[in-house]
């Protein structure tokens, strides 16, 4: 929503709004949507091996099924914006939710893997939808004097859903025995970690009874006195309501849709400030994040470590990873947006390229894989450094990038174009991660060392600064 002036309090301030606790409770209400999309997307983590196992396919299949959450993503992110258009975004809220119990309970008790991979489809149509309907609800709903802490929820609920799912598959698995195939309750381990998502999944839906719907959305269809109570209740009774009511009106009649072709131009079909947000999606994917939260406890495995420790480790991976989303947040507006990525940057290309060092220790013995005890612990530290330092700097720094540097005429077609790339990136990497371990584990992580190397001078020579920059000046 596009920012507009408050009302004036008799001394000079914005209006606080008398229930701040209120404000708070819609946006985290909100934000579980992030906290979803974080679960669903990391929970298939804990369960590739047994899913390999059980259905008996090799790295191609087991691959497919994994990214399969993928197609869906992208159907949810296109289509969620529209559907919040026509019927509120509380209603896209609790159709996610559906979406999300469904993709649990189904994903949960699969008789085929096409199913299973039919299961995920639905997973990632919600957490598409979650991905697009939260940052814009709680943008739509908060004060401007709190509105870039409060949109930080979505992300902090992402980092957050990550570590929860692999804190559940952990306990699940031990309760197991370390068996990802033992039987609980008259089901296998596996098949209760992705189930278990229901629970956040009805948490979601029933809360989302509980919030306002967006005043941006009662405008446009004419519910002007409830608009009204809605942003009373969040932005104070000291703001002139009437004349809210009317700047979202004005704002809203302004508003033109970019197009695609809107972002054609220059000597390489699109604008060179596009080309430069697909290839900031592009290397944030690149790099192989993804293989660490999709696939770590199966990584983990493959090179002798037990079960039990492996998932562990994958809890304490995500971890690290809330901690470096926390850094960023805190460092994102002080030093600035490049220094940080490049910082990242760095970071990362000596982590992966001591992990692959580290990987190509691999040993297979009488059918026992494993590393020496040095190159195991090594590569223990230095996946948890390249998580730490993408966390701190790419995972958050893209997305504050993608929002400020385009042009606000083309702001929304190229956020979504450089979204699409992501999308496809990501998916890249999680089709092809299997395939390349089995071909060479140390090689894979060869490959995502050569991009976090070759991200440093993209953002040298293209990546522009805009720290302490108005959004209305970038062009």
């Amino acid at each position: 929503m596009t920012s507009t002036p408050q009302a004036q309090e008799p001394e000079g301030r914005k209006a606080r709004p008398e229930h701040l606790s209120h404000v708070v409770f819609i946006a985290a209400s909100a934000a579980m949507g992030g906290f979803l999309f974080g679960y669903d997307s990391a929970v298939i983590n804990g369960a590739v091996v047994a899913i390999r196992d059980r259905f008996a396919v090799g790295p191609e299949a087991l691959a497919q099924v994994i990214a399969a959450a993928l197609i869906g993503c992208a159907i949810g992110a296109a289509t969620a914006g529209r559907i919040a258009d026509r019927i509120g975004r509380i209603r896209v809220m609790q159709i996610a939710a559906v979406l999300f119990t469904a993709s649990g309970i189904g994903s949960a008790l699969p008789f085929a893997l096409w199913d299973l991979a039919l299961w995920r489809i639905v997973g990632g149509v919600a957490i598409g939808m979650a991905s697009v309907i939260a940052p814009a609800y709680i943008a739509e709903v908060s004060p401007s004097a709190y509105r870039g802490r409060l949109a930080s929820f979505q992300q902090a609920a992402i980092v957050t859903g990550i570590a929860v799912s692999q804190l559940v598959n952990w306990t699940i698995v031990t309760l197991a025995d370390g068996d990802q195939r033992g039987e609980l309750g008259g089901l296998e381990a596996w098949q209760w970690m992705l189930g278990i998502e229901v629970v956040p999944a009805v948490i979601y839906g029933l809360v989302s009874f509980l919030i306002p719907e967006s005043p941006r959305y009662l405008i446009s269809v004419g519910r002007h006195d409830q608009a009204r109570t809605v942003l009373r209740d969040v932005e104070g009774r000291a703001v002139d309501l009437d004349k809210r009511v009317a700047e979202i009106e004005v704002n809203m009649r302004h508003e033109r849709k970019p197009s695609f072709k809107d972002l054609l131009g220059g000597r390489f079909l699109l604008l060179p400030i596009v080309w430069i947000g697909i290839g900031l999606s592009l290397f944030q994917q690149l790099v192989g994040i993804n293989v660490i939260f999709y696939y770590s406890t199966a990584l983990w495995q493959s090179v002798g470590v037990n079960p039990e420790s492996s998932f562990f480790y994958s809890f304490e991976t995500s971890i690290v990873n809330i901690i470096g989303t926390v850094i960023a947040m805190i460092f994102v507006d002080r030093i600035g947006r490049k220094p940080l990525a490049l910082i990242g940057s760095a970071g990362m290309a000596i982590s992966l390229g001591t992990a692959a060092w580290a990987f190509s220790y691999k040993t297979e013995v009488g059918g026992e894989v494993s590393l020496p005890g040095l190159q195991g612990t090594v590569a223990l530290f230095a996946a948890n450094f390249f998580v730490l330092f993408f966390a701190l700097s790419w995972g958050v720094v893209v997305w504050v990038l993608l929002g400020e540097m385009f042009p606000g005429k083309i702001r929304a077609a190229a956020l979504g174009v450089a979204a699409s790339a992501q999308w496809i990136a990501n998916w890249l990497i999680t089709v092809t991660f299997p395939t390349l371990s089995d071909w060479n584990l140390s090689g894979a992580y060869v490959i995502y060392t050569v991009f976090a190397v070759l991200s440093i001078p993209f953002i040298l020579k293209w990546v522009p600064e805009t720290k302490g920059k108005a959004l209305e000046e970038m062009g």
